[in-house]
């Protein structure tokens, strides 16, 4: 039987640079990955695309599929917004042997997790500070400053959850050293 694909989980605070670094390393290819597009029940930010950025869902279509397990995991990030990683996105890739990236929550990383065991790697980026995120936050303009709070609350509760329970831990306080950090734990991953 030909070898399964494995998964590789990167969960951060909003703000922390995940998107980048997992970006950047997709861009290069030099690693046999392939991107998990999340479902969220969230109206789509300007430049989005549906099944691209995300899988962009109504509240009904959303719930409606919880009840049917098509998800590997979900979370209701904040009250009433709600995102997860369909079962269908991974499942074909890794049975025809390519390794899948997760950009996904702190909850959900560790469901995967325990789910796929040795077949799933988690990795935490970690922001240099709170007080960077802040700054990275209002400097992306995205967010109206209530979100931004809620966002910075949350990110300590993913913080302590990142560097106790995950299997690796990238402090992104240069981002070109993230990406090669990220990159190489990966890589070892795969390899093993």
């Amino acid at each position: 039987m030909d070898r399964l694909g494995k998964l590789i989980v990167i969960s951060a605070p909003s703000g922390a640079g995940k998107s980048t670094i997992i970006n950047s390393i997709l861009d290069e290819g030099a690693i046999d990955m392939q991107f998990s597009v999340s479902a969220t029940n969230r109206k789509p930010r300007e430049g989005e695309e549906n099944g691209v950025s995300y899988h962009f869902m109504t509240t009904e279509q959303f719930r409606d599929a919880i009840a049917n397990n098509e998800f590997v995991e979900w979370e209701q990030v904040y009250p009433g917004r709600y995102y997860g990683t369909l079962r269908r996105e991974i499942e074909e890739k890794c049975r025809q042997g390519h390794n899948i990236v997760l950009d996904i929550d702190v909850n959900g990383a560790l469901r995967v997790k325990k789910q796929f065991g040795d077949q799933a790697l988690t990795v935490f980026v970690m922001p240099p500070s709170i007080d960077a995120l802040k700054k990275r936050l209002e400097h992306r303009g995205t967010e109206a400053p209530e979100i931004i709070s809620e966002r910075l609350n949350r990110a300590e509760y993913e913080m302590e959850r990142g560097q106790k329970d995950f299997d690796a831990v990238i402090l992104n306080d240069d981002l070109d050293k993230a990406i090669a950090e990220t990159k190489a734990t990966i890589q070892n991953f795969i390899n093993c």
